[in-house]
């Protein structure tokens, strides 16, 4: 094989340190970008603030600090405070830690307006125990066990190896968490402080007003086969539980209408913070978009430094003048780009925010790439952890993004409006009869909707909607309680 020298004319894309930076600041979110900031005002000489005209005084706060403060809650459950109790004193616990996170209650029409949450799970069972008749060392113990719950509402800590973590002048055996435990497991909600799913579902059907053989196949079924009702085998499970074919229908519906995480409905306790990046309102008749001005942060070359430097031949201090003025540039554009892909998503998505869900319009990242003139990887950075606050709430510009669903008359719908309908259809359904997924997907197509079976189901699961046969099951509940 002979060897030469060839050369060739090659076209290359090549991503600079300032390209990269300039693209991991357009992905931040407003959070991170202000931590960005402050990190770079603090390092750089060259950076400084420019306070707002008409500032207050130095302690009110800089802009960057208005950005961290000015983050909104989105709903989650928050910690309610408690008051300290003797009985905590004892162990070292201190129940007053928690803060109470929750709106203002008024209700003036704005998208800073939240509803109050749920209280969290550990502060719904201290609420029941300040109702409670025992003495301080119980309640100590009763806090103890509830401290040690997960977010699911399970007890999965060994009492042995809770009992070893309090101080041993205080004498605390595992003996006494086993009573603490079955005082906790008689609270509300039912299962709570459980060890294990059978324990779960036997406690939630101790508590359950059932017909007694009913109850007794259920408890028996959980306690011992439910491995068995897993793998549908009805017939066996007959012969192993040994009663008729009703009652096993009504144990089975007994235990769908069971919840095996008691825990979840009220949520992990964490609090989530978000800024939203813009604003959307409706201006005489139009919807406009503006950025919100406590992600903006107000930074600008100090002059006197700059000019210092320019005649200088100090390397390192040239490269910092630079970085800052690199830094400007690249702070400005990630500002235009998000204000041009959130007008372009507010465009396209009109509908949604004049009627709602249902009016929700299918669309693609292509899409918004395609009518801004930029790459489909720079609108996915734009919509990763950005927020826009609007009148119908704050929302991620992701939830925008929908795939297209055919209809009959050849058009598209988005999969957001079709989840938007089946829950309208859900909430409107009679108890006792509640639709199948079957039957979901019939009414949808009378509608002019082609949506499989398969794909309600999806949908039902995402919005946490129960079965069929579980409606049903707590629709007969409620009737015979109603009765």
């Amino acid at each position: 094989m002979a060897l030469a020298l060839e050369l060739r004319h090659k076209q290359q894309l090549a991503l600079t340190p300032q390209l990269q930076h300039a693209l991991r600041l357009l992905q931040l979110s407003a959070l991170e970008f202000a931590q960005e900031m402050g990190e770079a005002l603090a390092n750089n000489p060259f950076l400084e603030e420019v306070p707002p005209k008409g500032a207050a005084p130095a302690d009110a706060g800089t802009p960057l600090a208005a950005a961290a403060t000015a983050a909104v809650e989105l709903p989650a459950e928050p910690q309610t405070a408690e008051p300290e109790t003797e009985g905590d004193e004892r162990f070292g616990f201190d129940s007053a830690a928690y803060v109470t996170s929750s709106s203002n209650g008024e209700s003036d029409g704005e998208w800073t307006d939240w509803s109050e949450p749920e209280p969290s799970l550990r502060a719904h069972l201290r609420e029941q125990l300040l109702l409670s008749q025992m003495g301080d060392r119980d309640r100590a113990l009763a806090h103890l066990i509830i401290d040690a719950l997960d977010d699911d509402g399970y007890l999965k800590q060994d009492l042995e190896e809770l009992a070893s973590l309090v101080a041993p002048e205080y004498e605390v055996t595992a003996d006494d968490l086993r009573s603490a435990l079955r005082l906790v497991q008689t609270l509300d909600p039912p299962g709570v402080a459980a060890r294990s799913l059978q324990e779960c579902l036997t406690l939630q059907l101790n508590a359950k007003q059932a017909k007694p053989r009913v109850t007794e196949v259920a408890t028996k079924i959980v306690q011992r086969h439910l491995t068995v009702l897993a793998a549908h085998e009805l017939g066996k499970l007959q012969q192993l539980v040994g009663c008729d074919e009703g009652t096993l229908h009504d144990a089975i519906a007994l235990i769908r209408s069971l919840d095996p995480k008691p825990g979840l409905r009220f949520g992990s306790g964490e609090a989530r913070f978000v800024i939203p990046d813009v604003i959307v309102s409706k201006v005489r008749g139009k919807w406009t978009v503006t950025m919100n001005p406590a992600v903006m942060p107000r930074l600008r070359i100090n002059r006197s430094y700059a000019d210092i430097i320019s005649g200088s031949q100090h390397s390192f201090m040239t490269k910092q003048l630079h970085e800052a003025r690199w830094l400007l540039r690249s702070m400005e554009q990630r500002f235009i780009t998000i204000q041009r892909v959130a007008e372009a998503i507010v465009q396209r998505q009109k509908a949604f925010f004049e009627y709602g869900e249902v009016a929700m319009k299918p669309l693609a990242l292509k899409h918004i790439a395609a009518q801004l003139g930029v790459h489909e990887s720079t609108v996915c950075r734009v919509t990763n952890n950005k927020f826009m606050a609007t009148p119908r709430g704050v929302f991620e510009f992701k939830h925008f993004f929908s795939r297209t669903l055919a209809t009959e008359a050849g058009g598209a719908a988005s999969a957001t409006a079709v989840r938007a309908l089946l829950k309208e259809m859900i909430a409107t359904e009679d108890p006792e009869r509640p639709l199948s997924d079957a039957k979901l997907a019939t009414l949808l197509s009378e509608q002019g909707l082609r949506v499989a079976r398969r794909t309600i189901t999806k949908y039902r699961t995402l919005m946490r909607v129960p079965s069929v046969e579980v409606r049903r099951a707590l629709g007969k509940q409620a009737a015979r309680a109603a009765a």
